[in-house]
């Protein structure tokens, strides 16, 4: 177990310190201004890599039964690891200005590459004479002489930015010599010691690539390392507990055997879940990346309430920046022909198109990512289902958009035709009225001039009402007062042939209908139901206000005592009249299916109209939106 684990650590400290020289290399060539490669962090990497790739054969072929000469990669080896810390000193002591600021800081660093090139020159000389390498001498000098130069890297550092990290960092590269030096000095010790001077440079390596690259380090190599260690430890459990097993009851037992075997059976069934709850620890626990079900989730209800095209998408930006550790997330209108999604795995910004329907396009530019992070598949997976949500909130914001343009459309086209037909209607005042009407008139004049002035004062009224245009809209009790001045001139004409009633409670005079509602159907009350009559008639108007469950609507009753007629007559009434299908056109217009006109006719029993329409503010465009309440 030792020996493996003694593999597994070497190997693991060779794609640590290659995984940052890679962070390295890969950070200035995707910057943004180019700063050149960073000379200290790379000399870090290569150096622990230097370490651990000769540390390799070296302690790991004789375990294997290789015995050969390895002198020339012990001395390369322990070199690079001797320098190690000079670099990570220099490094501290460089601070955020890149250079060292003081003569103190400058005697610091020469000191530390003195001792380690001191303590190089020892082990090549051990090399060179046939001694024991690596020098105990040159790792005694490295061990004492670092913890002597904590003190004033320390002393020199403890006020700039970031001081309390540097020293840890400062503190760990020590620890690597420190921790070898005790492995070398105590050969014959337990296995544990030897693992802890051999793995020493691997707490450095962590601690530089979570510093650094985080996000590189979990996404890349810790959630696999932490599966793997966790996997390697279930079948170390395993085989322990099958050889203890075996020692107990004999080797090869059935019964053990069958253990065994159900234990590594085990193992393979664990292991997805295994994965799934180490990823889970990574990026929640470790990194606390967010949940991009929630994310996604987040989003799309965000979306549903937007009207807007450009605010949807600057949510979803503000909202995608700090989940995806970005420096910047944009978004940009483009052209048909210039899409072309950029979703390279392992990218540190990308280009997510946005599929609409129609143009214009639009596209997610996903900045450059901090922490050394890649874009990678639940990355991708999460951006491709976020721009999906925006591309459909978009199509469904501007199909709301046309359908509410086409309505206002159709609500033009109808007011268009609703005046043209009102204009016709006033224009259609029925010329065998007026030839009547001023007829009557003479004939008071000469009989009743008092009441011939009343009557041409009521025909004045009625022709202003009839002819004005104040809208679209008039009131109850304006189409009741000019439907009296229309009936006061008929009963002067007709005189005890023709009795009115109006009941109309003054409360719901105020109710908003169209205009010329009423008075072609009281109109058509005294000329079809009362004139053919020769003992005449009563014509009634009446209206109330019904409350239901669905609403309040009016109901206003033309009711006359006159002849009535049959079916037939009043189907054909109604195909060659205009006034009545004029009415209707106008409610369907303003009130859709809401109102209704009905006719019920019977010879002898009279006629009798209902109209039905809400008491609320209709819908036709340009009319206010006050309710009126009545009572």
């Amino acid at each position: 177990m030792s020996e493996l684990l003694n593999l597994v650590g070497l190997s693991t400290g060779v794609v640590l310190y290659a995984m940052l020289l890679a962070m390295v290399v890969r950070r200035d060539a995707h910057a943004t201004v180019p700063r050149g490669v960073d000379p200290l962090l790379l000399s870090t990497a290569l150096l622990g890599l230097l370490w651990n790739l000769c540390a390799l054969p070296v302690y790991g072929l004789p375990k294997l039964g290789v015995h050969t000469s390895l002198v020339a990669l012990t001395v390369v080896g322990f070199g690079a690891l001797g320098f190690l810390p000079a670099v990570v000193v220099q490094s501290v002591l460089r601070g955020e200005h890149d250079r060292l600021e003081s003569p103190a800081r400058r005697s610091i660093a020469a000191a530390a590459f003195a001792v380690s090139a001191t303590a190089a020159a020892l082990h090549i000389r051990g090399a060179v004479l046939g001694l024991t390498v690596p020098s105990a001498l040159g790792m005694q000098l490295l061990t004492y002489s670092y913890v002597v130069l904590a003190v004033p890297v320390a002393v020199v550092t403890r006020r700039q930015p970031g001081a309390r990290r540097a020293l840890w960092i400062a503190a760990l590269s020590i620890f690597t010599v420190s921790a070898l030096h005790l492995s070398q000095a105590h050969r014959d010790g337990s296995w544990p010691v030897e693992l802890l001077g051999h793995h020493a440079s691997i707490p450095l390596a962590l601690a530089i690539l979570y510093q650094d690259y985080p996000f590189a380090l979990a996404d890349l190599f810790l959630k696999r390392a932490l599966t793997l260690l966790a996997l390697i430890t279930a079948a170390f459990l395993s085989v322990t507990s099958f050889h203890t097993s075996a020692a107990a009851g004999g080797v090869g037992g059935v019964r053990e055997v069958g253990s065994l075997v159900v234990l590594w059976v085990a193992t393979a069934l664990l292991y997805p879940r295994l994965e799934a709850g180490i990823g889970w620890f990574v990026d929640t626990i470790v990194l606390r990346r967010p949940d991009y079900d929630t994310l996604v989730s987040t989003i799309a209800k965000q979306s549903r309430d937007e009207q807007d095209i450009p605010h949807l998408l600057d949510r979803a930006c503000e909202a995608l920046a700090p989940a995806l550790s970005a420096q910047t997330v944009t978004w940009e209108e483009i052209a048909s022909d210039a899409i072309a999604a950029d979703v390279e795995p392992a990218r540190r910004s990308a280009d997510v198109i946005v599929p609409a329907t129609e143009t214009p396009q639009y596209v997610l530019r996903v900045g450059a990512l901090t922490g050394g992070r890649r874009l990678l598949s639940d990355d991708y997976a999460a951006l491709q289902s976020i721009g999906s949500i925006l591309g459909r909130r978009i199509d469904a914001i501007r199909l709301g958009r046309e359908r509410y343009a086409r309505q206002l459309r159709e609500q033009d086209m109808a007011r268009l035709a609703t005046e043209a037909e009102l204009r016709a209607l006033r224009s259609q005042i029925n010329p065998h009225f007026l030839f009547n009407a001023l007829t009557t008139i003479g004939y008071l004049i000469q009989t009743a001039p008092d009441r011939a002035l009343e009557t041409l004062l009521r025909l004045t009224s009625l022709l202003r009402g009839v002819l004005r245009s104040d809208g679209e809209f008039t009131t109850l009790g304006g189409e009741l007062q000019m439907v009296e001045s229309y009936l006061d001139i008929e009963r002067a004409r007709f005189e005890h042939r023709l009795s009115v009633r109006i009941d109309v409670p003054a409360a719901i005079r105020s109710v908003p209908i169209p205009p010329l509602l009423l008075q072609p159907l009281v109109e058509n009350a005294v000329k079809h139901g009362i004139a053919p009559t020769r003992a005449g008639g009563e014509v009634v108007v009446a209206a109330r206000v019904d409350h239901t469950s669905d609403g309040s609507q009016l109901i206003v009753v033309v009711r006359d005592s006159g002849q009535g007629a049959t079916k037939l007559e009043m189907k054909r009434g109604r195909a060659e009249g205009v006034g009545l299908a004029n009415i209707e056109r106008r409610l369907s217009a303003h009130y859709g299916g809401l109102a209704s006109l009905s006719i019920t006719t019977a010879r002898g029993f009279g006629t009798t109209a209902e109209v039905r329409l809400p008491v609320h503010a209709p819908t036709t465009r340009g009319v206010a939106s006050k309710e009126h309440k009545v009572s």
